[in-house]
């Protein structure tokens, strides 16, 4: 089981993580967000991490045109795309070369027949809560809506994650489950991980996988 730390934005927090050895670590590229890291994180920082770490960029309906011109700049492994991007802009984006996370927000009447589209374009899908954000709402949804899709795209769970439902989380089984994504459950101020936490989570998630 994948595990994705996302959030990322000062460097010391970002080395100490790093130290972890995650599968993934996420960094957001949306300016809305208070986990956005250009501001606080040079490319060279980013490109300077452990090749065992895939880097993803998270970008929410930003244009193709951006999102490849930061893939290169951060040499990022795979661009999450958490907003309202279509199959076509996917299509194109693969077209190009990048790895695409497709996140899509869950609720009880989500279509999961709308991701068929998606299927040929993307690497992995990933399941959030749905909520007033394209991202970052901080709540888990019912996962047990996740029965529903049986498509062949694997997929990360996300929205809410952390060591209060970790339990439950190591419960949860689906063929297509790919990863887990952390966030805001393991910070003490936003893009601030707590690493202690964070070294006990992986800890355990390694140990069930063992």
């Amino acid at each position: 089981m994948k595990i994705k730390i996302c959030g990322m934005r000062e460097a010391g927090n970002l080395w100490a993580v790093a130290d972890l050895s995650p599968d993934l670590l996420g960094f957001i590229f949306y300016e809305k967000s208070l986990r956005y890291m250009r501001e606080t994180l040079d490319p060279e920082q980013v490109r300077s991490l452990p090749p065992s770490i895939a880097k993803v960029g998270v970008f929410v309906d930003a244009s193709l045109a951006e999102v490849q011109a930061t893939a290169c700049a951060y040499t990022l492994d795979y661009v999450q795309l958490h907003g309202h991007e279509s199959p076509a802009y996917c299509q194109q984006a693969h077209t190009s070369g990048l790895r695409i996370i497709k996140a899509f927000a869950v609720g009880e009447t989500f279509d999961f027949a709308s991701l068929a589209d998606y299927e040929a374009s993307c690497d992995f899908f990933l399941f959030d809560t749905k909520g007033a954000l394209p991202g970052g709402n901080g709540t888990a949804f019912d996962w047990q809506i996740l029965a529903g899709y049986t498509g062949t795209t694997p997929f990360l769970l996300s929205g809410g994650l952390g060591p209060d439902n970790l339990n439950a989380l190591l419960d949860f089984h689906h063929p297509q489950l790919y990863g887990f994504d952390f966030n805001s459950h393991l910070e003490t101020a936003p893009g601030l991980k707590d690493v202690a936490a964070t070294r006990t989570l992986l800890q355990r998630l390694h140990q069930a996988a063992s």
